[in-house]
């Protein structure tokens, strides 16, 4: 990785490896459920397993914690593929699934009973659950811990022989109900679960909790550093005994704060709601954060990992706010985006005194941060379209751009005079602007030095092309709705706004989906997948300066 940041992580996989033998090496893993699409939260978690892997020359294992069939599909599978190759990074050959082990982990499971550390239970989830006390209170033990080992070998074998029904028992370690960890009373190992798994097909009908599963499958792959969120810390003596009760390989589990994003929330079952309950069109709609959402935006995988970098790791939570993320693109962005004229709001602009029908084709610089792009030309003629924004019959005070009598400068054209406007007598709609232009001025510069304080960009109204605009907001109104039960009603109404009939350059014509540029003064963009044939469709990736803020601000 690039501008490498300490973290302690880092320095403690530095010391394993100088109290090592030379053929130590470190082996990471990424596990993320196949349930649901990927989040920037996760590509934080990526960046940090794969980025030391990548740095100490190991290896990062990609591994599904498959588990869960009822909710998990492969659309999820090839999704989390494509995002992590996407942020640029490479598992090799080392992909793994919690069901390839599911042979192996029952094994372990029959060798748990076989050493009395678990039994079957045959109370239900609910009643299990109101067993284990609270924090001040001690658990209760189930009237069936003290099974013979015979009897609960028999009655977990039926079990995996479907001999019973869905939720009528499980499997728990025989651990301590009284230990002032909640996840050392007595925890489930195994559930029955009839559904079809998108692998394993019905060749299973139990499946491992999480827990069970998790430490195990580090254990087989030979994992190093397990290296987690904090929500684990509490999880961590259970994987310690579970490893221990076993005698296999104990990887270290080290946990890091999660990434807390403001403005939008995390949580994969509120992702989730937010997708079938039709509040975003999709995934990938380019409000969410996931990682698809974002590439759809706009969002390049270099300024996801510069932004996982810059945040860095730590125990202590936090909110990142999301202007960081904008800043990490726009960044990005201002060095590599092409300049292109669009105008998004447009009004005509009727330049009385250019002969018709002559175009001319003015030069236009593609990106000023890379002069070596060189430059494009630009149609001008009679008629152009300006930002509906850049004339007021009414101008307000410091108001510099185009009014009745004011001269301002087009960019790489000429100084235009307003002389006038059309309004509809109806509506009282400004449908025109008039003006002179001064033919002394081209290229934006007078011979007399005369200088204006506005320059407004354009395109021709003859060879332009009509595209949409999509402009978006911050999904939600609150800094931190994940941490609101009542996370919906904080919704932002103004997220999505869809402007049609928004105008750009000719020179846009032949552009494919991914293209980005910025729409001088007025933000970076992206050619949507949802452009046709006929008609381009841009999403704003962000705006040129941090507006929310100071909007919040006032």
């Amino acid at each position: 990785m690039e501008n490498i940041q300490s973290n302690f992580i880092r320095d403690k996989i530095i010391t394993d490896m100088n109290e090592s033998s030379d053929s130590y090496k470190i082996i990471t893993r990424f596990p993320p459920e196949p349930n649901g699409y990927l989040h920037i939260g996760h590509a934080k978690a990526i960046c940090l397993s794969f980025g030391l892997a990548d740095e100490f020359g190991g290896q990062c294992h990609l591994r599904f914690d498959d588990t869960n069939p009822s909710k998990e599909e492969q659309e999820f599978v090839d999704s989390i593929k494509e995002d992590i190759q996407w942020l640029g990074w490479d598992w090799g050959s080392s992909l793994y699934y919690a069901s390839d082990y599911f042979d192996q982990l029952y094994d372990f499971a029959i060798k748990l009973i076989q050493k009395n550390l678990a039994y079957v239970d045959d109370q239900s989830h609910e009643t299990i659950r109101d067993q284990r006390g609270t924090l001040t209170e001690a658990g209760i033990n189930s009237p069936f811990r003290d099974r013979s080992i015979e009897e609960n070998e028999a009655l977990f074998q039926k079990m995996k022989n479907g001999e019973f029904p869905d939720g009528s028992r499980v499997l728990r370690a025989k651990i301590d109900m009284t230990s002032g960890n909640i996840n050392l009373r007595d925890p489930i190992l195994y559930r029955i679960m009839r559904s079809t798994h998108h692998r394993t097909g019905n060749n299973w009908c139990i499946y491992p909790m999480y827990d069970f599963a998790h430490g195990q499958s580090d254990s087989i792959e030979g994992i190093t550093h397990s290296l987690c969120t904090m929500e684990f810390e509490d999880h961590r003596p259970l994987y310690d005994w579970i490893i221990d009760a076993l005698g296999i390989h104990h990887p270290q589990q080290i946990e890091f704060a999660r990434l807390n994003l403001s403005h939008t929330v995390l949580s994969k079952r509120r992702l989730n709601r937010l997708v079938t309950e039709g509040y975003v069109t999709g995934w990938d709609d380019p409000r969410m954060p996931t990682l698809s959402g974002l590439r759809r935006r706009g969002y390049s995988s270099e300024s996801i990992r510069n932004f996982c970098e810059i945040i860095g790791i730590a125990k202590r939570q936090n909110t990142v706010d999301f202007s960081l993320l904008e800043h990490c693109i726009r960044e990005d962005l201002n060095v590599n985006a092409p300049r292109v004229m669009g105008i998004i709001d447009p009004i005509k602009v009727i330049i009385d005194n250019y002969p018709s029908p002559q175009i001319e084709y003015l030069d236009a610089v593609n990106n000023p941060m890379k002069p070596e792009l060189g430059t494009r030309k630009l149609p001008f003629g009679k008629e152009l379209y300006i930002e509906r924004s850049d004339f007021e019959e009414n101008p307000p005070s410091k108001y510099y751009r185009l009014y009745l009598g004011n001269e301002v400068r087009l960019r790489y054209a000429y100084f235009i005079t307003c002389v006038g406007f059309d309004k509809d007598d109806t509506t009282g709609e400004i449908t025109a602007v008039h003006c002179t232009y001064d033919p002394d001025t081209k290229g934006g510069n007078a011979p007399d030095d005369r200088k204006v304080k506005g320059t407004i960009h354009w395109v021709s109204a003859k060879e332009s092309i009509d595209v949409n605009v999509r402009k978006y907001d911050r999904l939600f109104n609150v800094e931190n709705p994940d941490f609101d039960d009542d996370f919906l009603s904080s919704l932002n109404p103004n997220s999505f706004i869809e402007i049609q009939n928004s105008k750009v350059e000719i020179n846009l014509k032949d552009e494919k989906i991914g293209f980005k540029c910025q729409f001088e003064r007025n933000g970076y963009f992206v050619i949507d997948k949802d452009t046709t044939s006929s008609r381009l469709v841009f999403n704003q990736i962000v705006a040129l300066r941090d507006s929310w803020n100071k909007k919040i601000n006032q």
